[in-house]
């Protein structure tokens, strides 16, 4: 009996040291596997760490390229290899190891960023230097031509005017009618039913910009209707038909000119109203003016 009892109490002895031995096995995986747990939550927290570092760092480079009118291809370089480290990080496995090697890579970037950023931002001041002296420079081009356009134009419009003062023109512009007597005598008349002719005088004006010799003048006499009196013929100037009634020819010795001409009516008689008499220098309007009949 006594016997019994001892196998009995070392069977509980054993029991119990199983049982302790498996207690504390549970307690040590169960630790273990918490320990891994808050290792990879650890490692995870760490990881987007590192990718948000990256992303920001990515992110100055974006701006510091957009800033730069001038393709910088350092900075391009750069941005493309940390673009490639996010897309590694991504697709990584987890491990205390591997994300030491990425803020390894990190830190590297860190360094070449801080470099690049401050060549970058001389480059800008450079850039902006240059700007300003192709602005000036544009400026003084700019100022050069606007005189030089300036002074062409002043010669063109000199030159116009030369052209233009180069012009015989007329003065004291006067249009009647007259009776005229068999012996010749010219008796002026406002009588329509009296009048035999129309004449037309008027005074070439002297301009020494005129070269002396043959010259001629168109006039031309509108009657009441607004008909051409006179021959009625038609000369073309360019792209500009004229009627004219008679052609005032002359020779020109630069000095005042007095001229008269004479208008007739392929009507019966003269009809009353508003007549018109206009002189032109080939097609140019130089003198007008108007009389009436009763």
């Amino acid at each position: 009996m006594e016997n019994n009892t001892s196998k009995s109490t070392g069977l509980k002895i054993a029991l119990g040291i199983l049982l302790a031995l498996f207690l504390g096995t549970g307690f040590y995986t169960s630790k273990l596997y918490n320990d891994k747990a808050e290792t990879e939550k650890q490692l995870t927290e760490e990881k987007q760490l590192v990718m948000n570092d990256l992303s920001a760092m990515a992110s100055q480079y974006d701006m510091a390229i957009k800033e730069n009118e001038i393709s910088n291809d350092n900075l391009v370089d750069a941005r493309g290899r940390i673009q490639g480290l996010i897309d590694s990080l991504k697709v990584s496995q987890t491990s205390v190891r591997g994300l030491w090697k990425y803020k390894k890579k990190f830190l590297n970037l860190q360094k070449e960023m801080d470099v690049l950023l401050v060549e970058n931002d001389k480059l800008k001041v450079d850039n902006a230097l240059l700007a300003t002296t192709l602005d000036s420079t544009r400026v003084q081009l700019a100022e050069r031509s606007v005189f030089t356009d300036s002074l062409l134009l002043q010669n063109t419009e000199l030159a116009t005017v030369v052209e233009n003062a180069a012009v015989l023109g007329t003065v004291g512009l006067k249009g009647f009618g007259v009776i005229e007597r068999s012996s010749g005598k010219l008796i002026p008349t406002e009588k329509a039913r009296r009048t035999d002719k129309v004449r037309v005088c008027y005074t070439v004006a002297k301009n020494n910009l005129v070269l002396a010799g043959n010259q001629e003048l168109y006039v031309q006499v509108l009657d009441p209707k607004n008909n051409v009196m006179g021959a009625n013929e038609q000369i073309t100037f360019d792209d500009q038909t004229l009627n004219y009634s008679v052609i005032s020819k002359f020779n020109y010795e630069n000095r005042n000119l007095n001229i008269c001409e004479f208008v007739t009516t392929g009507e019966k008689e003269f009809a009353k109203g508003r007549y018109i008499v206009n002189v032109f220098n080939k097609k140019d309007l130089v003198s007008s003016s108007e009389f009436t009949l009763d």
